[in-house]
């Protein structure tokens, strides 16, 4: 198992450069967060359904699956002693929350070349059944992609992308992922030199998952529950990301209420609601909204600051 400080070293193969990410921050305490997706685990639209807001123009009302990317300023990500400063990543860098089932079609929309690292929240199919689109990226880091993961997830992992860590000899480059696992648990742990605070929660009364706290920006999809403990972690966040999944209860998330009644006991300037199903308009619901919460969507980019 890897030491989650300390991820594979790069090789010093130049052959291939990554693309700087789009409007990257240039102040070097100060990072960007694209979201990748913002949907509930069916997607926006949803297949079948005819109702106003699946067949809506709006393109805001077209929501994929939860995944966020955190562009980091060569400044800190450099700090990162297990990088090797004449790999062809160089510079400023890239970590992924979670590997929904649409990716691929995210990052290329988003035009994100290359992924440093990934975290997850936990192991639900909409978080995680992506995961085969890193295959190509290892061949430009030069080694395989640091997942930072909880035993759990590990597991189910290695149980659904079993092909991935075959014995046989692969045939040929790329034929399968290359991962590395880097286990963590609910202690504060550092990716390419920035530290992640995990934020335990529940979602559902069997299930527990992860949040996690960049600087002062937290995101905590998947999550009808925030203990007293957590929020003691999410103290001082100015930027804070939590899960609205639809106007009435539901049993494992946050309803659109309950997630406005958390944004007030975190006290973030601003809040951005994401894992939103289709009985949440964007406009409507933005209508509506306290001030300091906004709806967020796919393709929104926040500046988020360092300690």
């Amino acid at each position: 198992m890897a030491n989650p400080s300390h991820p594979p070293t790069p090789s010093n193969d130049t052959s291939q450069q990554a693309t700087p990410p789009r409007h990257a921050s240039q102040n070097p305490r100060q990072a960007e967060v694209v979201f990748l997706g913002t949907g509930t685990s069916v997607g926006v639209p949803a297949l079948g359904c005819q109702c106003a807001v699946c067949t809506s123009d709006s393109p805001r009302n077209n929501r994929t699956r939860c995944a966020i990317a955190v562009h980091l300023p060569a400044a800190i990500a450099d700090h990162d002693p297990a990088v090797d400063p004449n790999a062809p990543q160089h510079g400023s860098r890239t970590i992924l929350i979670d590997t929904p089932p649409d990716l691929r079609t995210q990052l290329l929309r988003e035009k994100i070349s290359l992924i440093h690292a990934v975290l997850f929240t936990h192991e639900h199919a909409d978080h995680l059944f992506g995961l085969d689109d890193l295959r190509l990226f290892p061949f430009r880091l030069g080694h395989p992609v640091p997942l930072y993961c909880q035993t759990r997830v590990e597991q189910r992992i290695r149980h659904s992308f079993d092909y991935a860590f075959s014995h046989r000899e692969p045939t040929h480059p790329g034929a399968v992922p290359q991962l590395e696992f880097c286990n963590i648990d609910e202690a504060p742990f550092e990716v390419l030199g920035v530290r992640v605070t995990p934020i335990p929660m529940t979602h559902g009364p069997r299930f527990h998952v992860l949040g996690f706290r960049i600087g002062d920006f937290a995101y905590c999809t998947d999550t009808n529950g925030i203990p007293d403990s957590s929020l003691e972690r999410l103290r001082g966040v100015r930027t804070f990301v939590v899960g609205a999944l639809r106007h009435t209860p539901h049993p494992t998330h946050f309803s659109l209420q309950e997630a406005i009644d958390m944004a007030t006991k975190v006290g973030a300037a601003q809040t951005y609601l994401t894992h939103i199903s289709h009985d949440l308009d964007h406009e409507k619901t933005t209508s509506q909204l306290p001030a300091g919460v906004a709806m967020s969507y796919d393709g929104l980019r926040v500046k988020i600051n360092f300690d």
